[in-house]
Formats: structure tokens, C-alpha cells, sequence
């Protein structure tokens, strides 16, 4: 079973007895759904609706949660949690060392089984699992890139940037990151508005390609107009946000789809319940 050691994360921690009501408040996670040994996705969002940070989330001990994040934006995302604290007795603090091991399979039943490790909610099955605070060597980064891109699982910074995409984007209404029976949180009335409309018009698309994809930020164009962007890629294969209505309006007409000058093929992940739009009204516009 493949492992690779994380490097880029870092661990918040929040802990104390309203420490659940405090986030169930301000974050897009259900944590009355989430169940020891589990790390979900979830995200804080702006009050108009667009991802300020991205983390997964699990349980610590009886009152207290775990927050892993990128390194890079951590002590922002700790200021900001304070910021929104106010009364709530919780206690916000950061690791000293988020060390963050993961490994994977798509043989669950030959995943990690110790109940140190975490079932990373993201990918069916239990394949992927992490675990906090223990070494396993540098492992194969290149392979978990790749494993990640395959299964359709988008991250900030590689495949998109913060304060830069709503929730439906990037799938975390796909993904279990967003808790739709939920009490209100920061940004839920865009976000739910968006979910009973059925208005999500940009979404995580898998890309593959017969030559090298070049980097990510490459623009996707369709007849020289834009229809998404590239996010990670790992040879041959990776991930963008694109528009799906003019993905399928590229398609109906037949028109080739280039990252730069290389031909890509786009498709929904298998795991994902949404489908390219019937028809793609012409000249459609953002949102």
C-alpha cells in the first residue's frame, strides 16, 4: 500500500464545550454527521458565497476538532476563526508540527487499518486514509498527485485559488463538504440558492490529453473562446474547473477543446450525480 508524507499541511485545533456549535455555525461541513475516524472536507466561505479556506475536518476526543489545511494559509484561517469566536468557549491553536501521513489503495480492504489512521471521506470506499503526528517516510508524492487527479478530488492552490470559487466548483456539494439540511452558516444563502436553482455552471472536470498537459493556469479554449481553466496535472492527465454549459456546446459542435496547443478531452468523475447541461443557451454569461 502506497504512503507519502504530506509537508505542505498544518493542523488547527478546536477544542472546549462549544466548540462544535461555535463552527456548526460558520463552517459548510455537517458535524452532527460526522463520525469518529473520519476526516471530511469543508470550507469557510466569504458572506457572498466564495471559499476563503478549504480543510478537512475530524474529531478529537470528546469537545475538540481538527482542522488540516494548506501550511501557507494556516494562520490566516486561525485568525479568521478568531475573529468569528467571540463568546464561544472554544480554544483555537495551531500544531507545532502538522505532520500529515496519508496512504492509499483502491483495494479498501487492504487500506490501513489502525484506528490512528483517518478514512478521508473525499474517495469511496475508505482507499484513502491519513493520519496526524506520525512519520512514514517521504513516500511517493508523484503517485498520490496522481492517485488524487484520477479520482476527480480538487484542492486550493493547486487546482484553484482562494476566494476565487464557490463550493459547487470545486464539488464539495459532491463530496459531503457542504451540509445542505444544516442550520445557517457564512455564505449559506448563495450556496443554497445555487443547490435549489440548479445554477452551477463551473465544475471539476477530469482532463486527459495524448501529450504532456502544460502547467496548471492554462487557459481552456473552445473556437478561441475560454471554457475553464487547468488545475493539477500529472502527465497526460489532470483536473480543471471549467464551464460545463460551454464544455457541452464544444461538443455538440464539434470543436476540438485546447489547454495552450495541446487537444484535451473532458469528462465528469464516474463518482459525481451532476451531467453536462441538455442544451447550452448561446452567449451565456457568468453569474
Amino acid at each position: 500500500m502506497p504512503t507519502a508524507l504530506l509537508q505542505d499541511r498544518a493542523l488547527i485545533t478546536v477544542s472546549g464545550p462549544d466548540a462544535e456549535h461555535f463552527l456548526q455555525n460558520i463552517l459548510t461541513v455537517d458535524l452532527e454527521a460526522l463520525k469518529p475516524g473520519e476526516a471530511k472536507p469543508g470550507a469557510l466561505l466569504s458572506p457572498q458565497g466564495k471559499i476563503l479556506f478549504d480543510f478537512l475536518v475530524s474529531r478529537v476526543g470528546e469537545n475538540g476538532f481538527c482542522l488540516e489545511c494548506r501550511a501557507g494559509v494556516a494562520d490566516d484561517f486561525m485568525r479568521r476563526l478568531m475573529l468569528y469566536r467571540l463568546r464561544a468557549k472554544a480554544e483555537i491553536a495551531k500544531a507545532d508540527q502538522g505532520l500529515v501521513a496519508i496512504s492509499w489503495d483502491d483495494d479498501s480492504a487492504s487500506s490501513e487499518t489502525d484506528s490512528s489512521w483517518l478514512v478521508d471521506t473525499r474517495f469511496a470506499g475508505g482507499a484513502v486514509r491519513r493520519s496526524y503526528g506520525e512519520a512514514v517516510g517521504e513516500g511517493d508524492l508523484a503517485a498520490w498527485h496522481a492517485f488524487r487527479i484520477a479520482h476527480g478530488v480538487a484542492e486550493s492552490g493547486e487546482d484553484y485559488q482562494l476566494g476565487d470559487a464557490f463550493p459547487h466548483d470545486v464539488l464539495l456539494d459532491q463530496t459531503g463538504g457542504v451540509g445542505f439540511r444544516k442550520g445557517c452558516y457564512v455564505g449559506q444563502e448563495v450556496v443554497s440558492r445555487m443547490q435549489h436553482r440548479g445554477t452551477a455552471r463551473r465544475r471539476v472536470l477530469l482532463v486527459s490529453a495524448e501529450a504532456p498537459l502544460p502547467a496548471p493556469g492554462t487557459e481552456l479554449t473552445a473556437d478561441g473562446r475560454p471554457v475553464g481553466t487547468l488545475g493539477s496535472t500529472s502527465g497526460m492527465s489532470g483536473l480543471a474547473v471549467a464551464r460545463i454549459d460551454r464544455v457541452k456546446a464544444a461538443l455538440d459542435a464539434g470543436k476540438p477543446i485546447l489547454a495552450a496547443d495541446v487537444p484535451v478531452a473532458l469528462s465528469i468523475p464516474d463518482w459525481a450525480t451532476f451531467s453536462f447541461p441538455e442544451a447550452s443557451p448561446a452567449g451565456a454569461e457568468d453569474a
